[in-house]
């Protein structure tokens, strides 16, 4: 959890619920969020033509919290171990280390990993992790449209489009693993209103 101030228990409590997938890994990818405040509710998806699981992972939890308008108390369920136990624990040392794990090498998907921290930062956030597939209907519905996205994506895209994108990916992660920078594939998404 994500200790703010006191004043965090009069703030508006949302419940969201995260996804991301890759058909392919790295290949076509989406992420998708609903979130839920009292009678309100909201559904969000993006993706990318070439990208990894865990990039979507992330961007699934990053597209929920930039939909808040401010300072919220959230409880976010993920079905990736990875996206949980990476900010609850491991962000701690990677920051540390100067942003390189324990042996050294340059913390994977950083870029996102620092909009994630810098976002969550502004909230007081529960971190719960659920089993995916497992019949969670909110799970499911992220799921489900993130599903939805990657088909658009490759109907969209075509052949050809697709086998550049992962060309252009993979070369990309290649020259920047030393850097840890690399293409989000995320884009912004409009605020919750």
């Amino acid at each position: 959890m994500t200790s703010v101030d006191s004043d965090s228990a009069r703030w508006p409590q949302v419940v969201v619920h995260t996804d991301g997938g890759c058909q392919g890994n790295p290949g076509v990818g989406a992420w998708a969020c609903v979130l839920q405040s009292g009678d309100r509710r909201r559904e969000h998806s993006g993706g990318a033509l070439a990208t990894t699981n865990n990039r979507m992972e992330l961007s699934a939890a990053i597209g929920a919290l930039r939909l808040l308008k401010r300072p919220c108390r959230v409880t976010l369920y993920t079905d990736s171990d990875y996206l949980r136990q990476g900010i609850t624990g491991w962000i701690r040392g990677w920051k540390r280390n100067g942003w390189k794990t324990r042996d050294r090498m340059p913390v994977k998907n950083q870029d996102l990993w620092q909009e994630l921290d810098s976002l969550a930062a502004v909230h007081c956030i529960e971190w719960k992790w659920l089993k995916g597939h497992a019949g969670h209907a909110e799970n499911e519905r992220c799921d489900f449209l993130a599903g939805s996205v990657m088909d658009r994506l490759r109907r969209e895209a075509g052949p050809a489009r697709l086998a550049a994108a992962l060309k252009e990916f993979e070369a990309g992660a290649l020259t920047t693993a030393t850097s840890g920078a690399s293409s989000a594939g995320l884009a912004p998404p409009s605020r919750l209103s």
